[in-house]
C-alpha cells in the first residue's frame, strides 16, 4: 500500500510540470499532474492531497478560481496551497491569493531550494496531522475496550453477589435465633458489606455507561432542573438544618439528564461534607461569560487541602476516610466525564474548615 503524500500540480504548460517533477524528485512524495483546473477537480475526486501547487496563470480556469471552488469543497477545503506564479506578482494579486486561502505564494523563476523547503514544511505537518489522528483514533479505540471490559466484569460480578445476598438473608431469617451475639455480627457484617458491594457494582456500571451514553442536546432550563434536584434533598429529614442560597441560572445547550445527575452528584457532595455542621450552608449560582457560563456549588463544610485537588476527580479517589464520610468515590469522576463530554471543565477550590466550592463550565 503506497502510503506516501501525494501533492497536486496544476499548471497549462508541460514544461513547467517537467520543472516542477525534476525539483521535487528527491522527495517522498507521489506527484499527480494536471494541465487544467478540471483536471484538478477530477483529480481530487480520486486522491487525497497533501498540499496543491497551482499555477496561476491558466486558461479557462485560473489558479484563484481553482482554489475558490477547492475552498468550497468538504475535502479540500482545508488543502494547503502554494501559488506559483511569473506574472501575477503586485501586492494586489498577491492579497488576492491569500484571501483564497493559499499558505505561500511563489514567483517565477524561483530558488529550487526555496520551493524544496516548503513543500517539505507542509508535508511534515501533514504527516503530523495524520499521526494526530491515528493517535486520537487508537486512545478512542482502547478508551471503549476498557469501558467494554469495566462493564462486562461490572455486570459479572452482580451473579455471585445475588446469592450472597440471598443466603444471607435466608440464614437471618431461618438461622438468627440459633446463631450467638458473635454468629449474628458476623452475618449482619457480611450483609453489610455485600450492600456496599453492590453500591460500588453499581457505580462502576454507571460510570463506564456514561462514557458510553449517547448525548442528547436541548436547550435546558437550570433553574427549573435544580429546583427537582434541590427539593428532593429538602424532602429527607436528616437534613433539613441545612440554609439554602440559590441564584438564577442560566440556561445551557446540553443533555438534560446527564446535567441532572452533575447536580445530584454535587449537591451530594456538599451536603455530606457540610450537614454535620449546625449553620450547614450551601450555595448554588453561576457567572455568565461571553463563551462560556460557569456554574457552581459552594459549601462550608470539611473541606480539602488545595495539595490534594488533582486527586478530587479520580475514579475511587477519596481525600476523607470512610470512617468519617460514607462514599465509594466516583460521583465527581461522573461529573467530570459528563462536563467534559459536553465540551466543558471541571474544577474545585477549598480550604480545610472552610468548605469547598466545585465549578463547571458549559459552552454558551
Amino acid at each position: 500500500m503506497n502510503t506516501r503524500p501525494k501533492i497536486l500540480i496544476v499548471d497549462d504548460r508541460p514544461e513547467n510540470l517537467v520543472a516542477l517533477r525534476t525539483v521535487l524528485k528527491d522527495l517522498d512524495i507521489e506527484l499527480v499532474e494536471t494541465t487544467s483546473g478540471n483536471e484538478a477537480l477530477k483529480a481530487t475526486l480520486h486522491h487525497n492531497f497533501a498540499l496543491a501547487l497551482l499555477d496561476i496563470q491558466m486558461p479557462e480556469m485560473d489558479g484563484y478560481e481553482l482554489a475558490g471552488i477547492l475552498r468550497e469543497e468538504e475535502k479540500t477545503m482545508n488543502m494547503p496551497f502554494i501559488f506559483i506564479s511569473a506574472v501575477y506578482t503586485d501586492n494586489l494579486n498577491v492579497f488576492k491569493g491569500y484571501e483564497k486561502g493559499a499558505f505561500s505564494f511563489i514567483t517565477k523563476p524561483f530558488q529550487p531550494e526555496i520551493l524544496i523547503n516548503k513543500v517539505k514544511f507542509f508535508i511534515d505537518k501533514h504527516q503530523q496531522e495524520l499521526a494526530l489522528v491515528q493517535l486520537n483514533s487508537d486512545l478512542k479505540s482502547k478508551n471503549e475496550e476498557l469501558e467494554a471490559f469495566s462493564y462486562s466484569v461490572s455486570h459479572d460480578l452482580k451473579a455471585p453477589l445475588r446469592s450472597i445476598n440471598s443466603y444471607s438473608a435466608i440464614l437471618r431469617e431461618d438461622y438468627s435465633e440459633v446463631l450467638d451475639a458473635e454468629g449474628n455480627r458476623i452475618l449482619n457484617s457480611v450483609i453489610e458489606n455485600a450492600l456496599k458491594m453492590n453500591k460500588l457494582i453499581d457505580s462502576l456500571l454507571e460510570f463506564s455507561l456514561m462514557g458510553r451514553k449517547e448525548i442528547k442536546k436541548t436547550t435546558v432550563d437550570m433553574n427549573q432542573l435544580l429546583t427537582h434536584v434541590v427539593d428532593e434533598f429538602k424532602n429527607q429529614p436528616a437534613i433539613d438544618n441545612l440554609d439554602w442560597s440559590i441564584a438564577e441560572l442560566p440556561a445551557a445547550k446540553g443533555d438534560g439528564a446527564l446535567l441532572n445527575q452533575v447536580f445530584v452528584n454535587l449537591i451530594s457532595n456538599a451536603v455530606k461534607y457540610s450537614s454535620k455542621k449546625e449553620n450547614a450552608r450551601i450555595e448554588i449560582g453561576a457567572r455568565n461569560g461571553q463563551s462560556e457560563n460557569i456554574y457552581f456549588v459552594k459549601d462550608n463544610g470539611v473541606g480539602f487541602n488545595m495539595e490534594y485537588k488533582n486527586k478530587l476527580f479520580g475514579v475511587f479517589q477519596r481525600l476523607h476516610s470512610t470512617n468519617e464520610f460514607q462514599g465509594i468515590g466516583i460521583g465527581l469522576a461522573i461529573v467530570q466525564r459528563v462536563i467534559t463530554r459536553h465540551g466543558g471543565q471541571v474544577w474545585a477550590e477549598g480550604e480545610v474548615d472552610k468548605g469547598a466550592t466545585f465549578y463547571f463550565s458549559l459552552p454558551n
